[in-house]
């Protein structure tokens, strides 16, 4: 802003005693504020109307406003005055001596005050350049204010102790409680989900403590109890000797972005009919699983699963009921194994079922997995009711019975790979079938 210091300033004293007005161009002369240039010292209105037809004519910097005119009076003539010229600086120019009145005018509008008679050129010159630096920083406040009352994140200003003193109409779109209802309050007090432990803002705080910025991500909860996803911002804003006043939070609504970034990683690793892993997902955890068995010194086992008696149900009744085995499949396989082990689905009607941390010893973890593979073959040999609808709205149910081939491999401390893991699993499976179905079989590297 040291612009206004550098340049002549055009001045519309708006005054109606002629005295007055002379006093106040020789202020303005010897104050040096309207010398350069072609401008005037100052430009002279007697009326209210007068002032503002000449300011629209010819834009004054500044002007200096007498609040005892013939056609207005008071306040309303800094009112008239700041509508008509919105973004010129007024210092108001009256005879009384009054601070109720001057708090009352810079309500109103002006930017400051001055009594006459009581002051000399150098007071007005200081007045006039207040006024536009004034008028500079209001209006450098207004643009900011529109700026965060227009973004679409979510702004919270708090002091040190984490009281709300401001909030942008974005954060109440975003959270559903109004300014009024947040002033005062602690930004968990409104949106605190509970999804986070102590940890987590016991480092949130040591951050934004020492003076820096906290970036991250946190689930919150709006005022209808409706949780969402944010990504959230919070700055200290520091003062010159170093102490921290406020802080600044910045939260964006990432709870589609996060839906979306699940609803890809669901197509890139799980099976879209059953919700089960994949073979993509299922070699990784294939890996892991040996790798975890390598160290630990603890078999695993691998059983590779094939539907008897499925492509006759599809034949005969569509895709639509043999997706409804399958799914029903998928259930039925999960309840047989424990939460750490995994099931997946190969392809078509083939299943895989993965074990990990077994026995030690070889022959004990045969028996761990051979009985799993039996409590699955049981599972899947109980009957099936499938409902489904026609395309006419009727409901009807295939009764179906539907036995498993399964082949089983046990790994542990060897260099094989997952692919040659499923593919051994595979044959075993291919032994089960050509042994007469619904039967388990073990691979066997001599057969």
């Amino acid at each position: 802003m040291g612009e206004i210091f550098q340049q002549a300033v055009s001045i519309l004293a708006v005054e109606d005693d002629p005295g007055d007005f002379g006093l106040i161009q020789a202020y303005v002369h010897l104050a040096e504020l309207g010398i350069g240039g072609n401008k005037e010292p100052a430009i002279w209105a007697k009326t209210l109307a007068d002032g503002i037809a000449a300011a629209r004519s010819n834009k004054p910097d500044v002007v200096l406003l007498d609040l005892s005119l013939p056609d207005s009076a008071g306040l309303d003539t800094v009112r008239a005055m700041r509508a008509a010229l919105p973004g010129v600086p007024i210092v108001v120019l009256t005879g009384h001596d009054d601070s109720a009145l001057a708090v009352a005018a810079l309500q109103a509008g002006a930017q400051d005050y001055l009594v006459k008679g009581k002051f000399e050129h150098d007071a007005l010159g200081r007045a006039v350049r207040n006024a536009l630096v004034r008028e500079a920083l209001e209006s450098r406040l207004r643009l900011f204010e529109v700026a965060m009352n227009s973004v679409a994140n979510g702004i919270v200003i708090t002091d040190i102790h984490a009281h709300i003193q401001w909030v942008n109409p974005a954060f109440t779109r975003l959270t559903g409680f109004s300014l009024e209802e947040a002033l005062g309050r602690k930004p968990g007090e409104l949106v605190k989900s509970g999804k986070q432990d102590a940890a987590f803002y016991r480092s949130m705080w040591e951050t934004i403590l020492s003076g820096q910025t906290w970036h991250g991500e946190i689930v919150n909860r709006r005022k209808d109890g409706s949780i969402y996803d944010e990504a959230l911002i919070i700055a200290p804003e520091v003062d010159g000797d170093g102490t921290i006043r406020h802080f600044v939070a910045i939260m964006q609504d990432i709870t589609e972005r996060k839906q979306a970034e699940e609803q890809i990683s669901n197509l890139a690793f799980y099976d879209t009919l059953t919700q089960l892993p994949n073979r993509r997902l299922l070699n990784d955890r294939l890996e892991q699983t040996m790798a975890a068995s390598k160290r630990s010194g603890h078999y695993g086992a691998l059983m590779f699963l094939d539907l008897d008696n499925f492509k006759p149900l599809n034949d005969t009744y569509g895709h639509g009921v043999g997706d409804l085995l399958l799914v029903t499949v998928a259930y039925r396989l999960v309840d047989c194994v424990r939460e750490t082990d995994t099931v997946a689905r190969f392809g078509g009607d083939e299943f895989v079922v993965m074990l990990g941390e077994l026995d030690a010893d070889k022959g004990e973890s045969a028996t761990q997995a051979g009985l799993v593979a039996e409590k699955i073959r049981a599972a899947l040999a109980e009957p099936y009711s499938l409902k489904f609808k026609h395309e006419g709205g009727d409901e009807s149910t295939v009764e179906h019975h539907c036995a498993a081939s399964i082949g089983v491999v046990l790994f542990i401390n060897h260099d094989a790979s997952p692919e040659d893991i499923i593919k051994w699993a595979d044959m075993a499976m291919y032994q089960a079938k050509e042994g007469g179905r619904n039967s388990v079989r073990f691979y066997d590297a001599k057969d």
